[in-house]
């Protein structure tokens, strides 16, 4: 996910290193509005969205993010572009206009 991002996003995004409890999301470098936003990945075979966007909002505040999204395996299909991205309907709206109520 995090090759595909930089080709097609930005080449200063990689693959983060697990860090824990203080973990930051799997991949950095993602930038909306000039503010961070957090990327957690998951290839599991059993869907848990709301624990994943769960996880994903711990870690967007860990990283002090504008958003938290949740990049998940879409059975069948192998291209990086045809997997899904889940996040709450907030996180899309900060997304769009770069602000975050305080």
């Amino acid at each position: 996910m995090a090759d595909y991002l930089a080709a097609h996003v930005s080449d200063a995004i990689d693959r983060r290193v697990k860090t824990g409890a203080a973990d930051k999301g799997d991949v950095g470098g993602v930038r909306a509005h000039g503010q961070r936003v957090t990327v957690e990945c998951k290839d599991v075979a059993k869907l848990n969205l709301g624990g994943w966007v769960a996880e994903a909002e711990t870690e967007r505040v860990n990283d002090e993010a504008l958003a938290g999204v949740v990049v998940h395996k879409r059975r069948g299909k192998g291209q990086p572009g045809d997997q899904y991205v889940t996040m709450t309907l907030a996180d899309l709206a900060f997304l769009l206009t770069g602000k975050r109520p305080a």
